[in-house]
């Protein structure tokens, strides 16, 4: 049996149509092989969420959204029906939320419940609210940005406050601090001129006298040993010894001054008790009156007829001039 043209390029039409057909819901993640279940869910705002989004059960993709409709004319809530693509027990009290990221397309996600009865076709899941990940940057940002609105208000304040403050006056003035800016830097320029200015050439100095220290390193180690080995040599000295020996001194000429000071000694007795004093004194005139009449009248003293007949002259009264003894005492 012979087919003709036109049956042909109909049965090709009809192929590829069923073909785009299939590609189209594989590309919406249905499989039209499989057999597929529904369930719904509610929610108040869906976000970004959009046909063909997945469905996920602990970070597992097990179906996708199928389809969006409004829960009555006021759209007081929008139903979704969702496609379950893997076979998986959903306990009856999960709660589904839409998650959004930042990167990607948002997407369901079924938080699964302890309940030990599971949900059939056809039933509908509670539902809550998740901010997500954005709406908790959105949180955190809306304080930052009215601080930020703020900051700009009292920038755009101080800003009119500068612009008040510059009058012609003070712009003036601001020139001239700006012209003693410049020659300032032209002064600090001259200072640190790298030929003739006095930076330069205490630089120069101080590198003279550093050359000058290396050259007579050999000088000043040598000094500095000299001197750590005579600070050995008073280090080795008896300094304890002869300082105890000095602080026993110091005792015994204390402890003799206290003698010399107290009353109750003769040398005491001499300073401070003037009777003994005068006793002391008379006590000599007296001894020296009595050598100076044994000296003149011997006679009277010792009876010998060497000197010839006794002397009758009456005692000395007080001592004599001794003129001779005296010269030879000058």
């Amino acid at each position: 049996m012979k087919i003709n043209n036109e049956t042909k390029v109909g049965v090709l039409a009809v192929v590829a149509l069923a073909l785009l057909i299939t590609g189209f819901n594989f590309l919406k993640g249905k499989n039209i092989f499989n057999h597929s279940s529904y369930i719904y869910a509610t929610f108040t705002d869906l976000g970004s969420l959009e046909k063909s989004n997945q469905v996920k059960i602990n970070g597992l993709p097990i179906g996708t959204v199928y389809n969006l409709a409004p829960k009555d004319k006021d759209v007081t809530g929008i139903v979704i029906t969702i496609n379950l693509t893997k076979d998986v027990n959903i306990p009856r009290n999960s709660v589904a939320y839409i998650s959004a990221s930042l990167v990607g397309s948002s997407y369901v996600v079924i938080e699964k419940g302890d309940s030990k009865e599971y949900i059939h076709e056809g039933d509908t899941l509670a539902t809550r609210i998740d901010n997500g990940i954005l709406g908790d940057v959105k949180s955190q940002l809306s304080p930052t940005l009215i601080k930020i609105k703020d900051v700009v208000d009292s920038l755009k304040m101080t800003l009119g406050g500068i612009n008040r403050i510059l009058d012609p006056n003070a712009k003036g003035n601001i020139g001239q601090i700006l012209v003693n800016l410049k020659e300032a830097s032209h002064s600090l320029k001259a200072l640190v001129d790298d030929k003739n200015g006095p930076l330069h050439l205490t630089l120069t100095n101080a590198s003279s006298v550093t050359g000058n220290l290396k050259k007579n390193n050999d000088s000043i180690t040598a000094l500095i040993s000299n001197a750590n080995r005579l600070a050995k040599k008073f280090t080795d000295l008896p300094l304890n010894q002869t300082l105890d020996s000095v602080k026993g001194a110091l005792s015994e000429l204390k402890h003799t001054l206290q003698k010399v000071n107290s009353p109750n000694g003769t040398i005491g007795a001499l300073m401070n008790d003037k009777a003994v004093y005068n006793k002391l004194t008379n006590t000599i005139a007296s001894a020296e009156l009595l050598l100076d009449d044994i000296r003149i009248h011997p006679k009277r003293y010792v009876n010998i007829s060497v000197f010839g007949k006794k002397d009758k002259t009456g005692p000395l009264n007080s001592p004599t001039v001794k003129d001779t003894l005296s010269a030879r005492a000058n």
